[in-house]
């Protein structure tokens, strides 16, 4: 028994973006006699995973199974696409018929030139002879010459013309480069082969449900950090995009976390080297050509910002805008978002943002400063996620208050875990570091030669508020028994002390209060050794 044949209306009723594909589900309705039916659902995506379809649905029917096939169409299925393409095609019959206007254009001008070129001897001749008056002359050059006017006037006209035409050409182009996997005239389609069991009514009613994972989609996290006194708000926005081939209509969609497959950054410091100088070797013989030679290859801050100020006179509270959040729903190892408002994404690759969550967690605030490489204050805060939200990577826009001040890199950041976030420098932590003394001596006994340089590190707290300062610098490190490196002074001591000569300082500043931090030391060299690695 060969089954019959039915195209059915399966529109998209629901996706789920992962962060590199989009599972896509369509539904549709029919009525079925009891027998062997195939039913074609499409058109489908190239790019879809073939073994990732799935077919279920409600009614008497059972599924046999489920074949993709390829349709092959002269024009484009999507009507977008065929409208863009029917204009090119008309914009292009337009630009031709300009085309041949403006060559019959330029004959009639090459026509007109001839003629008054040859009538020239012609009514020469004629006035000799007394067959022609000076009047008739004027009459037939005038006549010429209107005639030519015209002619260029209409060949303007055309140019204006052809210009605007291959402007809207170039318009219709755009848009259909835009639509990118659109304009592809192959598609692909799902033949559903059901059996239909009898039923007391002549056709029973079959609903289907078709689900499959296509490429070409995704979506990403971005972030809005915004600072208010020692409360961080952090906005979580989730933007899609995808270049699928459909567009998606406002569904029901979902992102999950699940993988089927400018910045203000705080300043660290890397290991300050001296070593012995060692003149370069001279380059080898070269070598003759007789025999070949293996080649050598080369080795190698408790502060915070200034609150807002308080507004002149008390003005009655009002009430926050609430930002609507997507529901969650948590998995085992993935969770799974639903947007409060429906979004429709078409497949033109453009980004459309819906707002994940919103989250307000404490924070612990301090300055970090390294000003042997920038004399800046970085405000640094340590933040503890306290949501049950795993938040992916993403960049993050920084504002203190209503003022963008950073942009920085969020890092995945699971429940109870700590992280610490730049959020922009600031300019009333003021730090500077100058060189306070240097000397370049040699002993009178023996032939060691020494280098002593000291630095003044200054910080002063210029916030209404107490600030925790965090300051880095750092000692030289030897790598040749001819450089010795020793400690004059460090005062206060330091906090902490790390490998490769990193010291750090904690201070604590009240407002308008300023300290200094002195770090010297003294370099001494053997004889013949000459540095390399300084610097002030």
């Amino acid at each position: 028994m060969t089954p019959t044949s039915d195209q059915i209306d399966a529109p998209i009723v629901a996706v789920t973006v992962y962060p590199d594909r989009a599972r896509v589900t369509r539904r549709g309705t029919v009525a079925l006699p009891a027998g062997q039916h195939r039913v074609r659902i499409g058109p489908l995506p190239l790019d879809l995973h073939r073994d990732s379809i799935r077919v279920g649905g409600t009614g008497p029917a059972t599924v046999l199974g489920v074949d993709v096939v390829t349709h092959h169409h002269d024009r484009s299925p999507d009507s977008a696409v065929a409208e863009l393409e029917e204009q090119r095609w008309t914009v292009t019959v337009e630009l031709t018929e300009l085309a041949d206007a403006d060559a019959v254009e330029r004959q009639r001008a090459e026509f007109l030139a001839t003629l008054a070129q040859r009538s020239g001897g012609t009514y020469a001749r004629a006035l000799a002879a007394g067959d022609a008056t000076p009047a008739d002359v004027g009459a037939f050059a005038d006549s010429v010459a209107d005639q030519l006017a015209e002619s260029r006037a209409r060949q303007r006209e055309l140019t204006h013309r052809r210009r605007l035409a291959e402007e809207r050409l170039a318009a219709i182009e755009r848009q259909l480069a835009t639509l990118t996997g659109r304009q592809r005239p192959d598609r692909l389609a799902a033949e559903v082969t059901l059996a239909v069991g009898a039923a007391d009514a002549d056709a029973a009613e079959v609903q289907l449900e078709l689900s499959y994972v296509v490429n070409g989609a995704g979506w990403r996290s971005s972030y809005d950090l915004r600072l208010v006194e020692e409360t961080l708000t952090l906005t979580w926005f989730g933007l899609i995009t995808q270049r699928t081939g459909e567009d998606w209509p406002e569904c029901e969609l979902q992102l999950s976390t699940a993988r089927p497959s400018a910045a203000a950054n705080v300043p660290e410091l890397d290991p300050w080297y001296l070593d012995r100088f060692r003149p370069t070797p001279p380059p080898p013989p070269r070598q003759s050509f007789g025999a070949m030679q293996p080649l050598a290859m080369p080795v190698e801050p408790g502060g915070a910002p200034a609150p807002a100020p308080a507004p002149a006179a008390a003005a009655p509270a009002r009430a926050r805008m609430k930002e609507s959040v997507a529901t969650v729903e948590q998995g085992v190892a993935a969770a799974t978002y639903r947007p409060a408002r429906p979004v429709a994404v078409p497949a033109d690759g453009s980004a459309h943002r819906a707002t994940v969550a919103v989250l307000e967690m404490p924070t612990k605030l301090d300055y970090l400063t390294a000003p042997v490489r920038a004399e800046e204050a970085h405000l640094r805060a340590t933040v503890v996620n306290g949501s049950t939200h795993t938040l992916p990577a993403g960049p993050a826009s920084v504002f203190h208050g209503g003022d963008f001040v950073a942009a920085t890199k969020l890092p995945r950041w699971a429940p109870g875990e700590e992280v610490e976030l730049a959020l922009g420098l600031d300019d009333r932590v003021r730090v500077e570091r100058v060189l306070a003394r240097r000397s370049d001596t040699k002993a009178t006994l023996g032939s060691t030669r020494r280098r002593e340089v000291e630095y003044r590190i200054t910080v002063a707290n210029h916030t209404p508020r107490a600030a925790a300062v965090t300051v880095l610098d750092q000692l030289p490190v030897s790598r040749d028994e001819g450089v010795v490196v020793r400690e004059l002074r460090l005062e206060p001591s330091p906090t902490e002390r790390a490998d490769l000569g990193r010291l750090s300082w904690r201070l604590q500043l009240a407002p308008g209060e300023s300290r200094e931090i002195h770090v010297g030391l003294r370099v001494e060299l053997a004889k013949g050794v000459e540095l390399v690695g300084w610097r002030e």
